[in-house]
């Protein structure tokens, strides 16, 4: 049996798998995936290289489905690539893998922590995780460029569980990534919008470096 790669309840390797999840994993969490990417790009060049793998699925996954056409529009408005994605259903061998799980919702969060595996201590919601983010001193991470993207993100996931029982979300909706699912466009580029902007300050903390202007 090969070890899976990424952290999980497998034991750490050199690479830093981001797990996205959502319903169906054709709106929220495929653009989730791709915005995260394109911000990595962005930043890093080429995330591979750092070593850092960004991917999705969904509790109830249109296994082989591709996102949904607004969902298309709203990466093409920040520039980021669709090209390629395949819708995938949530499974263990996913959370295995992940060393960090962001989902949209908090009921998502509930189900990916319910999978068992560990899961607990590196799955947030997206928003939630912004917010421990944002409290974390990027003075007491790692220096990505001595000790390399992956023990920064290591570090930030291991200080954000730590902070989540002491910084707790203003209501209870603020954590939660709403379904533009059958919407018009001008609700998912909303989305598009709260998603970006969450992800924005995770990324640079993530990487050490952020966004060009």
């Amino acid at each position: 049996m090969t070890t899976p790669q990424g952290r999980g309840i497998a034991g750490q390797t050199d690479t830093f798998r981001i797990l996205h999840v959502s319903t169906g994993n054709v709106c929220r969490s495929p653009i989730t995936e791709r915005l995260t990417r394109h911000a990595l790009v962005d930043r890093l060049g080429d995330p591979l290289s750092g070593g850092l793998i960004v991917e999705s699925a969904g509790t109830w996954g249109h296994e082989g489905a591709p996102m949904e056409a607004n969902a298309e529009v709203v990466l093409a408005d920040f520039g980021a690539d669709a090209t390629g994605f395949v819708g995938r259903e949530l499974l263990d061998e996913h959370v295995i893998r992940a060393d960090l799980v962001l989902t949209a919702t908090r009921d998502h969060r509930a189900q990916v922590i319910s999978m068992g595996h560990s899961a607990g201590l590196r799955t947030f919601t997206l928003k939630e995780f912004t917010r421990l983010v944002r409290a974390i001193d990027p003075a007491t991470l790692p220096d990505a460029r001595d000790e390399g993207v992956v023990e920064r993100a290591r570090a930030l996931v291991r200080a954000a569980a730590a902070l989540r029982g002491w910084l707790l979300a203003p209501t209870a909706e603020a954590d939660e990534v709403y379904d533009p699912y059958g919407a018009p466009i001008t609700f998912f580029r909303s989305i598009g919008d709260e998603i970006n902007q969450a992800l924005d300050p995770v990324v640079t903390a993530l990487t050490g470096v952020r966004a060009p202007h």
